[in-house]
């Protein structure tokens, strides 16, 4: 056994820059554990300043100066942060808390579709079942109209937390783009002045790991635009709710589609009913999911290394049991992370005459 776990070692930790690497990589995943929802702000700070620092590069290849393409892309960025938290954010708030006040009249809408089953389907479902179903639909509707109706004075702390990382989120975004080269010079005085091993997997991680989530950006916005374009033009209610659900649930594939696809369902046959309308605003939505799929993602994602399904649901899985809900929306960009950095890691493929080869 030691002389397996000799020869491990010797094959991926022989280089030194591979040990601080790794040591590295361990202090920074305990730091963020620790402290990650202390520097939340921060966090999310550094990744939208990674996602708009594509768009200063692009704008500085074009001739754009420095300081004109940062304050170019800043303005941008602050103009959408206030569209969403003024528009789109209060719009999602208000068709949320009408649809828990039209939970009651759903539920027994729900109720006589379900009381129907058994007659029609005895052989595949029960009507214990279905009392079952109706009872658990009527508990999770309940704590949800709950949750609503407890938002109010006791979270106030909480808004006033919101309201302030609000203000210091797209300050830290402009200095973390305005000093980026003052910022990773100070950091990079900190490692080995000789580092070709680091400077190999840091630009294999930058490249996966910008073109994805630079790209999954791209797409939630296209799919969240164009399913929100479409639900309008159809009449289907909380339009805007639903397309920020679909648009989000790009962020983790096969499962976020799938999921998102029961609540469409759901409010389109209970505004509907059973008929033509009903099928087409299916129709129009699998399209959507279909061009985003086998269109758009090539598009968007060609420079990526793909993750196997697999790989994706483990991720979503482990990450999400790690930091819940942030973790099950970071879980892929996280595995695409460790994939480039497995992907450049040196191997050393050839050992000593006592090494494994011998045993």
């Amino acid at each position: 056994m030691f002389r397996i776990l000799r020869g491990l070692a010797h094959k991926y930790f022989s280089d030194e820059e591979a040990v601080i690497l790794f040591l590295i990589l361990v202090a920074g995943t305990v730091f963020i554990i620790w402290f990650g929802a202390m520097l939340a702000p921060v966090i999310g700070s550094l990744i939208v300043a990674f996602i708009l620092q594509g768009l200063v590069t692009r704008l500085n290849t074009l001739g754009v100066p420095e300081g004109i393409a940062i304050l170019s892309v800043f303005l941008v960025f602050l103009g959408v942060l206030v569209g969403f938290i003024f528009g789109l954010l209060p719009l999602v708030w208000t068709q949320l808390s009408t649809l828990a006040g039209e939970a009651p009249r759903i539920i027994g809408e729900l109720q006589s579709y379900l009381e129907l089953l058994p007659e029609e389907y005895p052989h595949i479902i029960s009507a214990e079942a279905v009392a079952s179903l109706y009872q658990q639909v009527n508990t999770e509707v309940g704590h949800m109209t709950q949750w609503l109706v407890s938002f109010s004075l006791s979270s106030i702390p909480d808004l006033v937390a919101l309201l302030i990382y609000m203000v210091l989120v797209p300050i830290l975004v402009f200095f973390f783009l305005k000093d980026r080269a003052v910022l990773l010079g100070s950091i990079s005085r900190l490692l080995p002045p000789q580092r070709p091993m680091m400077l190999k997997i840091w630009h294999e991680v930058n490249l996966q790991c910008a073109n994805y989530v630079r790209g999954k950006a791209l797409e939630i916005l296209i799919v969240g635009s164009a399913t929100y374009v479409a639900f309008k033009f159809l009449g289907v209610p909380y339009a805007a709710l639903l397309s920020l659900l679909v648009g989000l649930s790009v962020v983790i594939p096969y499962i976020g589609a799938a999921v998102v696809t029961i609540p469409v369902a759901v409010i389109a046959l209970f505004a509907f009913g059973w008929g033509t309308h009903f099928i087409w605003v299916m129709v129009i939505y699998g399209i959507i999911q279909a061009l985003d799929g086998n269109v758009l993602v090539p598009v968007l994602f060609s420079e990526v290394n793909n993750l196997h399904p697999v790989v994706i649901i483990i991720s979503v899985l482990f990450f999400g049991g790690i930091w819940g809900l942030w973790g099950v929306f970071f879980a892929i960009p996280l595995a695409t992370m460790l994939k480039a950095v497995f992907s450049a890691w040196p191997v050393k493929e050839s050992y000593s005459s006592t090494g494994p080869d011998q045993i």
